[in-house]
């Protein structure tokens, strides 16, 4: 649904081509994907989840649930570059009954090294395009308020502060924003 045949061409030089592709994610990159959440959560929530619960919710996101996901129709984008998946977005219908939102992010992640780059706003945009094309025209992601990089990321997207909550991680409670878009 509008994610198949999105292939970019970057040109790093006259001799080399990397393929930068967004599709749906299938059972076959589900190893890929683990990775890279693991990859993904340990750099942005270290030294905001306590270490021991952050290394329980990466150890419950293993391959296998991954597949499992994927399997069972998850809405689960991948932007891969080159043969390496550099990030994937997880997303669907709002989950928060207090919100009017329609759709929502629940994580749109990248590997350390391709941030900043703007693989981050092709994923997010492939994500919004894909919800719209379902008929869930607004919506909203939820990030940890610690968690500067993503408070910015969904501001710079043009999205708006609409509620806060907390989440406990272990003996720890976090605060979380909700940013939300039309």
């Amino acid at each position: 649904m509008g994610l198949e045949g999105r292939r970019v061409r970057c040109f790093y030089s006259v001799m080399s081509t990397t393929l930068i592709e967004i599709r749906r994610a299938k059972t076959s990159d589900a190893v890929d994907v683990a990775a890279t959440h693991d990859e993904a959560w340990r750099t942005a929530y270290q030294g905001i989840i306590p270490g021991n619960e952050l290394g329980k919710l990466i150890n419950r996101r293993g391959p296998d649930w991954w597949d499992s996901a994927i399997r069972k129709g998850s809405r689960i984008t991948i932007l891969q570059f080159g043969d390496k998946v550099a990030g994937y977005a997880n997303y669907g219908r709002n989950r928060a009954r207090s919100l009017f939102y329609d759709g929502e992010v629940y994580e749109l992640y990248l590997r350390p090294e391709f941030q900043g780059l703007g693989f981050g706003r092709r994923l997010f945009s492939a994500a919004r395009k894909d919800l719209v094309q379902s008929g869930l025209k607004s919506l909203v992601v939820w990030a940890l308020s610690d968690n500067e990089p993503a408070v910015e990321f969904y501001r710079a997207l043009g999205g708006r502060a609409v509620a806060r909550s907390s989440e406990r991680f272990g003996a720890k409670t976090l605060d979380k924003v909700a940013y939300a878009w039309q």
